[in-house]
């Protein structure tokens, strides 16, 4: 039997990223689970805006690929403007039914400020749009440059929340999935789901 991998998307473009940092402490609770895991850091692509009269723009089709081949994800945000990154949401965009269907995802949100919520809420709706299985648990980490010393996740309590976060995407990778989401049936390209 071959291990769950995971596919941690990174949805920041800053060289030093506490989403990124975020997120590969993340896979640590992935390998403590038993899985493998990876980040996929956007900024190492070049994804233009969607345009859905083009088949396959820039590296669209190698996001799509690592996206695809993976057992579950986890998607990282910084939390702009109360809400997830444009980056993100191109990266998304390219995607669709056949890379989320019945996939499971977790989520991971850092702010600058104290409400990363919503973020996670807005992520949430897109997931259940693509018929993905969201966990229940996720990880927001507020003030978050206050939150890390270098590179390491100094809060005992939000670094076991992203810890437990990578650990329950690999328990629940194979989970049962729910039948097809309102949403999902709702969403345009969904004929046939």
């Amino acid at each position: 039997m071959t291990s769950t991998h995971v596919v941690a998307v990174c949805g920041s473009l800053r060289k030093r990223s506490y989403t990124r940092l975020a997120l590969e402490r993340s896979l640590d609770g992935v390998r403590e689970a038993g899985g493998t895991g990876e980040v996929l850091d956007l900024r190492e692509y070049d994804l233009p805006v969607l345009d859905a009269d083009e088949d396959a723009q820039g590296d669209s089709e190698a996001v799509v690929e690592r996206v695809g081949d993976a057992d579950a994800l986890v998607l990282g945000t910084p939390v702009y403007h109360g809400s997830y990154s444009g980056v993100l949401k191109n990266a998304l965009d390219h995607c669709g039914f056949d890379e989320f269907d019945g996939k499971t995802v977790g989520l991971l949100a850092v702010a600058g400020g104290g409400f990363p919520v919503t973020a996670l809420d807005h992520l949430r709706s897109v997931c259940r749009a693509l018929n993905a299985w969201v966990l229940p648990h996720q990880a927001a980490l507020p003030h978050v440059s206050a939150q890390f010393d270098g590179d390491e996740l100094t809060n005992e309590g939000l670094d076991r929340r992203v810890r437990v976060l990578g650990r329950r995407v690999v328990e629940y990778a194979t989970i049962e999935p729910d039948p097809a989401t309102f949403e999902a049936g709702e969403n345009v390209g969904a004929a046939g789901r």
